[in-house]
C-alpha cells in the first residue's frame, strides 16, 4: 500500500477534478470502472483519490484517471437489428435451463434423440447421468454434445475420458471429439506418472492434460495404491489413494462402464476415486435397464452414491415408479374423473418406503398433488401434468435409454452373401497354412499369444492370401501394426510375440509358399465385376471394409488397375486427407474429382458418415458382432437418403471365416436389422467365437456345432433381456415416446441462438467496432468468408484478450489467426456446411468471434428502441413494452427474458413479434412516466415471482438438506461396517479413503445449501424499453 494511504480524507477542492460519487477509470485500462468515495491530499500537489475496485479500496494519483464518458442522449435508442443482436448476446452470456446451447454444434448430423442426455444432465439436481442406449444409437456424439452444453454454461477446462484400451489405441474417442472442436491427449503409463507427479507436488491436475483420455489398462495396483520405493530400480511412487489434493475434472466420461460391474477390480476402485471428485460425470454402456441388475446397480451406485446405497435402496427407488406411470396413463387418457384417479395413484406413490422420505416432502411433488385437487382441469394444464409428473420418476435423472425399436429402423437392409471358392493353387496354400498351424501349436503347447496370432494369420488368409506374406514378414520384424492388432483380437490384452524366434522356421517356409501364388485371383475378380455393376447405377459409390492393412492395399492396386476412382482410409491416414476423401466421396459421380470407391478400415472411418452411400461390401468379416454394426451404421443412419441399403459379404468356404459367418453371424441377424441388445451380452459372443475358433483341438464338425448353438444361446438371450426389460418399463419409467422427444428438443429450441440469429449478433458487433460501413462478412450462401484488415483484426484481438483465458483448440486458432498476415477466413454458421468443410470455422455460441461479440454489445444501462410490425396474431395498435432479466438466486439457479407489457395479449407474443419487428422512426420517444407505469406493472410480477421463488427455494433447501441427511447416514453406517470386515490392509486404506470422500461430500454440499437457503431471490435488470406499433397483415 502507498504511503497516501493512510492520510486523512479532505473535502473534494476547485483543484480536484473528480468529486465523490462519480465514475472514473483507469487511462491505461478503461474497461476498469470506479466509484470515487474519498478525495485525498498530497504532498506533491497532484490530487489523489480512494476507489472502490473490486470489492477492495484503491487509491491512484490524478493523472492515472480519466473520467467515463458519458452519452449526451440521456436515452440511448437502439435498432431492431441492434436490438435482435443485444437479446442474442444476452442469451449466450446468461444461459437459460430451458433453452440447449448445443444444437446445432459439432461437425454432425441434426439427430433430435441425441439431445435427450443433454437435456437430462442440464436439468438433474447433480450433473451424473448413466446413457444406456443400446448399440448403434450414437454414445460418443451424444458425450460430445454434453461437452458442448456445459462448455456454453460454465468453464468447463477439464475432461477426462476413460475407455477401453482398443478404443484408444483405434483413437475413437480423439476423432470423435475433433467433430466437436475438442483436442484430447491419450495418456501412456509415462504420461499418467507425469500428471500424478505434478498433481501431488501442486495440487491440480497439469493444464497441459486437462482434456485426456485414459485407457482401463492403466488401472492396476500401482496406481490406485502407489509404490513404496523398496529396491534400487523401483522409485517409490505415489498412488491416487496417497494424494493429499485428489484430481478434480470437471467431467468424467466412462465408455463401456459395464466393465467396472465388480468392485474388488483395480478398475472399479480407480473410477470411483475420479468420480467422487469430479463435477459431473456420465457413464456410457449399453447395459439393459432391470431391476435384478447387478451390473446396473454397481453402475449407479459409483454414479450416486448418495442415493443408490446399497442393493435394497436400489430396489426401493423403483416402487413409486409403478404409480407414478399409473398417474400418467389417468392424465394421458383425460377420462372423466383423470384428476382423482392420477391423484389416487401419487398418494399410492408417496406411501412406498421411498416416497415416504424422498417423494412426498419434494415441492415438485406437492405442488402436482395440490393442483390435482383443483378439478375440472382444462387439457392445457392436463398435458402440462403429463410432464410434471413424469419429472417424478425416480430413475428417470439418472438414466437415458434409447433403444433402436424406439427410433425405429433407418433403412431397410439387403444382405447378400458372395461365395467365392479357393483357386485351385489358393486352396493348396491354405492346407498348407493350416497343416503349419497346427504343427506351430503342437511344439508351442497352444498358448494365448501363439493362439492369437495364428488367428491373425487364419483371418488374413480368409480375408486375402495375397496380404499374407507382408503380414507374416511384419510379425518376423517385430511390426504388427498395434490397431490392426487390436482390431483382430478384439480386445484390451497387448500381443507378447516374444515366442516368435521359435517359430521363424515355419514362417518363413508360409512365406516362401505365399510368395509363389500366381496373379489370378477369382475374390478379386468377384469383387471387380460388383464394383463394375454398381457403377451402371445412379448412385453408384461403394464403401469397401477390411480388417487388414495389407488387403486394402492389394484392393486399392487392383481397383487403380480396373480404372475407377477410389480412395484409402485406415487408421494411419492423417485426419486432414481423411476428410478430404470423404468430401471427395460424396460428390456426385459427374464431378471429375469424386470417388466412386472408398476402400476403409474400421478406424480409417471413426468419425465420418456416408448416409449418401447405400452400398456396403465386406471384403472380410469382423467376428465381433459391435464391429460389424459399426461398419453398416456408416451407412445405415439418420439421413439416409436411400430407402434400402445393399450389404455385400465376401465369403470363401472352407476358411474360419466362413464358419463364424453362416453358424453364428447370419443366424444372429447383424445384417438383416439393428442388433440392439447390450456391450456386455455382445462382447461375450465375441468372446466365445474366439475361443471356439482358437481351440484347435476341435473337428470341423464339433466347432460347426458349438457356433450353431452358441448363436441360437445368444438369440434366446438377447430376446429374454429384451423382453425382461419391457417387463420393468414402468418401473424406471425411461419410455417416452418417439414424438415426444422432438416436442422435448423442440421446446429447448431458441430463436434467438439460431444461426441466422448468432450470424446477426456478429455483423453487428463487427459493424460497430470496426466503425465502418463495409461488408466483413462475404457470401450470401452458408459458406462464407470473413474479410478484416490488419486494423480490423488487432482491434479484435484487444476484445479477444478481454476475454477469459481458456486453452482451447478454438480460441488458439482464433487468436493465431488475429495476429496472422491472411485477411480472409472460410466461415460459417451452418452445421451442416461445417461437416461437409472440415476446415471452415464454425461460429456458434461457444466461439471466441461470438463471445467477443455478446460482451461488446452487452450494455450496463437498458435501451430504447422504436418497432413495427405486421401481423394478425393481436389487434392492431400502439404499445409500450419492456424487457427484464430476471437473475434467480438460490439451490436453482437460472436466467430468464421477461416480457412486461399492459396489455395481458402483448406479453404472451412479445419475442414472437420482436422477431419479425422492423425499426420506424418515431421523432420522440414516449414519456419516461409511461415508461415507469410499465416498471410499476413489472413491480407487481416480480413481488409475486419472488415470494413465490424464495418459498419454493427455502422448501427445496429443507428437503435437499433432509434427504442429505438421511442418505449420509445410511451411506457412511454401509462403509463403516464394509471397514469393519476388512482385514486386508489395502482394502481398509481404500474403504477409509472412502469414507474421507463421503464426509468430504457432505460436508461441502450442505455448507452449499446453507448458502441457498438464504440466498433466495431474483435480481431484475431492465434491458429494453420500447414501443411497438402493430400494423393488420393485408
Amino acid at each position: 500500500m502507498s504511503p497516501a494511504a493512510n492520510q486523512e480524507p479532505t473535502k473534494p477542492t476547485n483543484s480536484s477534478r473528480f468529486a465523490i460519487g462519480e465514475l472514473v477509470c483507469l487511462k491505461s485500462n478503461p474497461a476498469t470502472v470506479m466509484p470515487v468515495i474519498e478525495v485525498l491530499t498530497s504532498g506533491s500537489g497532484e490530487p489523489r483519490y480512494r476507489v472502490f475496485q473490486n470489492n477492495a479500496r484503491a487509491i491512484y494519483y490524478e493523472s492515472q484517471l480519466q473520467a467515463v464518458s458519458t452519452v449526451e442522449e440521456d436515452r440511448q435508442r437502439i435498432t431492431a437489428e441492434e436490438l435482435h443482436a443485444y437479446l442474442t448476446g444476452l442469451q449466450i452470456l446468461a444461459p437459460s435451463t430451458a433453452n440447449l446451447y448445443s444444437l446445432r454444434s459439432g461437425r454432425i448430423k441434426f439427430i433430435p434423440y441425441q439431445y435427450r442426455p443433454v437435456l437430462k444432465l442440464i436439468r438433474a439436481d447433480r450433473p451424473r447421468l448413466l446413457i444406456a442406449d443400446e448399440v448403434g444409437v450414437g454414445k460418443t456424439i451424444e458425450a460430445g454434445l454434453i461437452i458442448k452444453e456445459l462448455k456454453a454454461r460454465m468453464d468447463l477446462s477439464s475432461v477426462l475420458i476413460i475407455s477401453p484400451k482398443a478404443l484408444v489405441a483405434e483413437r475413437k474417442w480423439f476423432l470423435e471429439m475433433k467433430r466437436f472442436e475438442e483436442h484430447f491427449t491419450a495418456l501412456d503409463g509415462r504420461l499418467l506418472r507425469h500428471c500424478l507427479r505434478e498433481n501431488d507436488l501442486d495440487g491440480e491436475w497439469p493444464e497441459q492434460y486437462a482434456k485426456a483420455i485414459l485407457p482401463f489398462s492403466l488401472f492396476d495396483a500401482e496406481l490406485i495404491y502407489g509404490r513404496d520405493g523398496k529396491g534400487r530400480t523401483r522409485p517409490k511412487r505415489q498412488g491416487l489413494l496417497q494424494l493429499d489434493t485428489p484430481p478434480k475434472f470437471d467431467l468424467i466420461i466412462v465408455d463401456e462402464a459395464h466393465h467396472i460391474r465388480n468392485p474388488a477390480t483395480y478398475l472399479h476402485q480407480g473410477i470411483k476415486y475420479f468420480c467422487d471428485n469430479a463435477e459431473a460425470v456420465v457413464f456410457m454402456t449399453a447395459t439393459p435397464v432391470q431391476l435384478g441388475s447387478a451390473d446396473l446397480y454397481t453402475l449407479l451406485n459409483v454414479l450416486r452414491p448418495d442415493l443408490i446405497i446399497d442393493p435394497v435402496s436400489f430396489t426401493r427407488m423403483a416402487e413409486p415408479n409403478r404409480f407414478i406411470n399409473g398417474a400418467v396413463q389417468h392424465c394421458r387418457t383425460g377420462n372423466p374423473g383423470w384428476e382423482q384417479d392420477a391423484r389416487n395413484a401419487l398418494t399410492e406413490a408417496a406411501q412406498t418406503e421411498w416416497g415416504r422420505f424422498f417423494l412426498r416432502e419434494s415441492p415438485a411433488f406437492q405442488k402436482i398433488y395440490d393442483q390435482l385437487a383443483e378439478a375440472p382441469l382444462d387439457d392445457v394444464a392436463r398435458v402440462l401434468l403429463i410432464r410434471a409428473i413424469e419429472e417424478c420418476y425416480t430413475f428417470s435423472p439418472l438414466i437415458n435409454r434409447t433403444r433402436r425399436r424406439d427410433i425405429g429402423e433407418f433403412t431397410t437392409r439387403k444382405p447378400d452373401t458372395l461365395t467365392v471358392l479357393f483357386s485351385p493353387q489358393q486352396q493348396e496354400l491354405h492346407d498348407s497354412l493350416l497343416d503349419i498351424i497346427a504343427r506351430i501349436m503342437a511344439y508351442c503347447h497352444g498358448t494365448q499369444n501363439v493362439k492369437f496370432m495364428m488367428t491373425t494369420i487364419r483371418r488374413q488368409a480368409a480375408s486375402c492370401l495375397y496380404g499374407l506374406a507382408p503380414l507374416l514378414e511384419g510379425i518376423l520384424a517385430g511390426k504388427l501394426n498395434s490397431v490392426e492388432v487390436y482390431a483382430a483380437e478384439d480386445g484390451d490384452a497387448d500381443a507378447d510375440f516374444s515366442f516368435v524366434g521359435q517359430v521363424r522356421a515355419d514362417i518363413e517356409e508360409l512365406i516362401v509358399k505365399a510368395k509363389k501364388l500366381n496373379e489370378y485371383d477369382p475374390k478379386v475378380e468377384a469383387f471387380l465385376k460388383v464394383i463394375r455393376d454398381k457403377q451402371t447405377r445412379a448412385n453408384n459409390k461403394a464403401l469397401v471394409f477390411s480388417t487388414f492393412r495389407h488387403t486394402l492395399q492389394y484392393l486399392a492396386k487392383h481397383t487403380q488397375q480396373a480404372g475407377f476412382r477410389f480412395g484409402l482410409i485406415h487408421g494411419e491416414v492423417p485426419d486432414d486427407e481423411r476428410s478430404d476423401l470423404r468430401r471427395r466421396f460424396a460428390f456426385p459421380k459427374e464431378n471429375p474429382d469424386a470417388l466412386d470407391v472408398l476402400l476403409s478400415s474400421e478406424v480409417g472411418c471413426e468419425g465420418l458418415d456416408f448416409q449418401f452411400c447405400d452400398f456396403l461390401i465386406n471384403y472380410d468379416l469382423p467376428w465381433n458382432p459391435m464391429r460389424i454394426e459399426q461398419r453398416i451404421g456408416r451407412i445405415d443412419r439418420y439421413g439416409q437418403e436411400s430407402k434400402t441399403v445393399a450389404i455385400v459379404n465376401f465369403i470363401t468356404p472352407g476358411t474360419v471365416d466362413a464358419d463364424i459367418y453362416e453358424r453364428c453371424l447370419l443366424r444372429i441377424g447383424v445384417f438383416k436389422h439393428a442388433i440392439g441388445g447390450n456391450e456386455e451380452i455382445l462382447g461375450e459372443i465375441t468372446q466365445e467365437i474366439h475361443d471356439i475358433a482358437e481351440n484347435f483341438e476341435l473337428t470341423p464338425e464339433e466347432r460347426e456345432k458349438r457356433l450353431i448353438q452358441l448363436s441360437d444361446n445368444s438369440i434366446r438371450q438377447i430376446q429374454e433381456e429384451q423382453e425382461l426389460e419391457a417387463k420393468q418399463a414402468e418401473l424406471f419409467g425411461l419410455n417416452i415416446p418417439g414424438l415426444e422427444w422432438d416436442k422435448e428438443v423442440a421446446a429447448a429450441d431458441n430463436y434467438w441462438l439460431s444461426p441466422s440469429a448468432i450470424q446477426r449478433c456478429v455483423t453487428v458487433y463487427l459493424a460497430d467496432r470496426l466503425g465502418e460501413q463495409q461488408d466483413y462478412l462475404l457470401g450470401e450462401k452458408p459458406l462464407k468468408t470473413l474479410r478484416l484488415s490488419l486494423e480490423a483484426r488487432n482491434k479484435l484481438l484487444e476484445d479477444f484478450h478481454r476475454l477469459p483465458k481458456l486453452v482451447e483448440p478454438i480460441f488458439r486458432e482464433w487468436e493465431k489467426w488475429l495476429k496472422g498476415a491472411d485477411p480472409m477466413l472460410p466461415v460459417t454458421f451452418a452445421q451442416e456446411t461445417a461437416t461437409e468443410n472440415p476446415k471452415t470455422v464454425l461460429l456458434t455460441v461457444t466461439h471466441p468471434l461470438v463471445r467477443q461479440a455478446a460482451s461488446y454489445l452487452n450494455v450496463s444501462e437498458h435501451v430504447y428502441t422504436t418497432l413495427a410490425v405486421r401481423t394478425s396474431e393481436v389487434p392492431p395498435g400502439k404499445y409500450q413494452f419492456g424487457v427484464y432479466r430476471w437473475t434467480k438466486q438460490g439451490v436453482k439457479q437460472d436466467e430468464n427474458l421477461i416480457p412486461v407489457t399492459s396489455e395481458p395479449i402483448i406479453a404472451t407474443k412479445l419475442f414472437s413479434l420482436l422477431q419479425a419487428a422492423h425499426s420506424v422512426d418515431i421523432e420522440e420517444l414516449p414519456a419516461e412516466n409511461l415508461f415507469d407505469a410499465l416498471d410499476a406493472h413489472h413491480h407487481r410480477q416480480w413481488t409475486e415471482a419472488q415470494a413465490n421463488h424464495i418459498v419454493e427455494n427455502r422448501q427445496l433447501v429443507e428437503y435437499r438438506r433432509q434427504s442429505l441427511i438421511v442418505s449420509h447416514l445410511a451411506r457412511c453406517k454401509a462403509i463403516e461396517d464394509q471397514l469393519s470386515r476388512a482385514t486386508n490392509d489395502k482394502i481398509r486404506l481404500m474403504k477409509q479413503s472412502e469414507l474421507a470422500r463421503a464426509n468430504a461430500d457432505y460436508e461441502r454440499r450442505m455448507q452449499e445449501l446453507e448458502r441457498a437457503a438464504s440466498g433466495g431471490d431474483i435480481h431484475a435488470t431492465p434491458v429494453v424499453f420500447g414501443v411497438i406499433r402493430v400494423e393488420a397483415e393485408a
